[in-house]
């Protein structure tokens, strides 16, 4: 006899759901902590200046990041085209 949670899991129950949430609520927050704890030991050594420049890509990489968790990729590909193109 078929087991019927197997026989679900056959026909596409198993999904990335989980683990993207997942990511979202314990990765994400950690990876913004530690940006923060060591933008905070750069500024503290007196280079403020090197704080500015690894601040402009972090922010880049955090827009990749909040893109990447969003799954709004596609459109803002597409808006991002359109100015562009017109």
């Amino acid at each position: 006899m078929i087991d019927p949670e197997l026989f679900a899991l056959a026909q596409g129950g198993v999904g990335t759901g989980g683990l993207q949430t997942w990511i979202q609520e314990n990765v994400v927050p950690l990876v913004l902590l530690g940006i923060a704890v060591i933008l905070l030991w750069i500024g503290g050594r007196g280079d403020n200046a090197g704080v500015a420049r690894r601040s402009v890509g972090l922010i880049i990489g955090l827009v990749a990041l909040g893109i990447a968790v969003s799954g709004n990729g596609p459109q803002i590909g597409s808006f991002l085209a359109s100015l562009l193109t017109g």
